[in-house]
């Protein structure tokens, strides 16, 4: 099987994807430095825009969509945040550091880290996924996590929040997603492990497990032409998610209202009911 070309613009999507805030801000991150890998488009571009909304200062890091990404940082500043992008691989460990070491020259402090990037391809035969993309799929999703991780961590201090994006096709499955899948899961368990890792140091870890959204990574690679087509009917509320829908649960994790949980995933999934 041919694997789709990724990422995906979202400047050629249409129907295009809602990003916009929906309510007023409160300045429940004023003064913070939140880093949001994948932030150029669909759910990384509406928690940038909504943590500027809230007072934060934003890195964005993305893989090349460079529209997408120097869009994002406009909307960003129309918000009143300072935003700074930077472009390539979350899968190799000097990219992260280097990502870490542009948002402390730019801003001096890490507040919140986003582990948002992924990819995903459809394959209805666990016999079609081929090395490439299985090595390639676990390097974006779960390494690009514990490099951005670890090049973060000598500049977290305590009341940091890091917070990772898993997915509903860990508690439910996904036929055609086994590898995205297995990457989901590992996410879950390694947002669980981290945070009892971290919590003595005053670092709350938590997770947000989105259904199916109506981003780039779906059309570009993350859906078969025949789901596309009834993308995100098959949740009781009978339609896919907005981007706008999922960054309330990312503002919620990062600021002070969560302040007693770690550990935990929220799930925008459209009703769908999952084990814990």
């Amino acid at each position: 099987m041919q694997e789709a070309e990724l990422p995906g613009l979202e400047a050629e999507l249409d129907p295009k994807p809602e990003w916009q805030p929906r309510y007023p801000g409160s300045g429940r991150l004023e003064g913070k430095v939140a880093v949001v890998t994948g932030g150029d488009s669909g759910i990384g571009r509406a928690v940038a825009v909504l943590f500027a909304r809230e007072g934060a200062n934003v890195v964005i890091s993305y893989l090349e969509e460079d529209t997408d990404a120097e869009a994002t940082a406009e909307m960003v500043e129309e918000e009143g945040g300072k935003a700074v992008i930077i472009a390539g691989d979350i899968g190799e460990r000097d990219h992260c550091r280097e990502v870490i070491d542009l948002a402390i020259r730019k801003f001096g402090q890490i507040d919140i880290l986003v582990n948002n990037a992924g990819e995903q391809h459809p394959d209805k035969e666990i016999t079609d996924i081929s090395d490439k993309q299985l090595k390639r799929t676990f390097q974006t999703n779960v390494y690009g996590m514990f490099y951005m991780v670890q090049a973060a961590m000598p500049h977290l201090k305590s009341g940091a929040t890091i917070i990772n994006c898993t997915s509903v096709t860990m508690y439910k499955g996904a036929d055609e997603l086994l590898d995205y899948s297995a990457t989901k899961g590992a996410i879950t368990a390694f947002t669980r492990s981290l945070s009892q890792n971290l919590v003595e140091k005053g670092i709350r870890v938590n997770g947000v497990a989105p259904g199916p959204i109506w981003t780039p990574l779906n059309p570009c690679g993350g859906a078969s032409e025949e789901k596309l087509e009834h993308f995100g009917e098959s949740t009781p509320m009978g339609r896919p998610g907005q981007p706008n829908e999922v960054a309330p649960c990312f503002l919620f994790l990062a600021c002070e209202d969560s302040s007693y949980m770690s550990g935990q995933v929220l799930h925008p999934n459209g009703g769908v009911i999952v084990g814990s």
